[in-house]
């Protein structure tokens, strides 16, 4: 009898080790940031597609570690007190050591070319949803990019308030109207205050803003008329593409990965998704369970037969 015991634990110990190797690693707590226009954690970040420019090499270096997970520059318990808890000069890294190499002043960072006064479609990487409301500023005009960006860099209101945008192939899709009255360098900046959890994201997107197109003149008895904008695939009815998204992801240096694949941590899967693995591992486990309780029975059959 002992030797059927031993011989079905074996077993069932085999099998619950062979399905371990078979499960993917605990979900990392990680959830958002800006992929367009390109942030600087996205772009600086491990597989991110400028992480071998100047910037972010400098970036890294000062850093004095890795750089946190691309989509966790998060601060809890904010609630609102922005400027309470992260100081000047710290604004894109959130005040957070794992990050503080993304707020060296420097022009020569990863930027997404728009225009001034033009629209701007914006994409916010979430790779575990969550409901709440986005905030983003853009530094106003007279902007210093060789100087560290604090509060007074951005307008007193933001440029666009969001509460729960549509979440489509993977990201918030929003869009935001530009001002006509800047060029040059500038950042936008973007907060998300969560409702579903009590923290905020911080991110820093580097632009390039060219002055607005000009409006041929007409000949007499015509009337001037504006062309058409281009209104974006993936963007929402009534979002209309920025320039950059017309152009394609690689005119905008946007990585040419889908939503789906870029920068996705591998183990942050929707909740549906985790569900359906839990279920299946379930029934992996189950399955082993029976066959060892098989085996084991064959085994005393042929114990009690000797």
């Amino acid at each position: 009898m002992t030797v059927v015991r031993r011989t079905a634990a074996l077993v069932v110990a085999g099998g619950i080790a062979a399905v371990a190797t078979l499960l993917p690693a605990a979900p990392v707590l990680a959830h958002g940031a800006p992929t367009q226009p390109l942030s600087r954690t996205a772009a600086c970040a491990t597989g991110g597609e400028h992480a071998g420019s100047a910037a972010c090499k400098a970036a890294l270096a000062a850093n004095g570690r890795s750089f946190g997970t691309f989509d966790n520059v998060r601060v809890p318990g904010v609630n609102g007190k922005d400027k309470q808890f992260i100081p000047d000069g710290n604004l894109c890294s959130g005040d957070l050591p794992e990050f503080q190499g993304l707020d060296l002043p420097r022009t020569d960072w990863p930027t997404t070319k728009v225009a001034a006064g033009g629209t701007l479609a914006i994409k916010y990487r979430a790779t575990i949803p969550h409901q709440g409301t986005f905030r983003v500023y853009l530094t106003k005009p007279g902007y210093d990019p060789k100087q560290p960006l604090g509060w007074d860099d951005l307008g007193s209101e933001p440029i666009l308030t969001v509460q729960d945008p549509p979440l489509r192939a993977g990201a918030y899709r929003m869009s935001a109207e530009l001002p006509a009255d800047r060029t040059g360098r500038h950042v936008l900046y973007t907060v998300w205050q969560t409702s579903s959890t009590p923290d905020t994201y911080y991110s820093c997107s580097d632009l390039q803003l060219k002055a607005p197109a000009v409006v041929a003149a007409t000949k007499p008895g015509k009337a001037a008329t504006a062309p058409k904008p281009k209104v974006s695939r993936s963007a929402e009815p009534g979002v209309v593409a920025s320039p950059q998204e017309a152009a394609g992801p690689a005119a905008a240096g946007v990585p040419q990965q889908s939503d789906e694949t870029w920068l996705r941590p591998a183990a942050a899967q929707s909740p549906d998704t985790l569900d359906r693995v839990a279920l299946g591992h379930q029934i992996i486990i189950a399955a082993l369970i029976v066959i060892a309780g098989v085996l084991a029975a064959a085994g005393f059959k042929r114990f009690r037969r000797r």
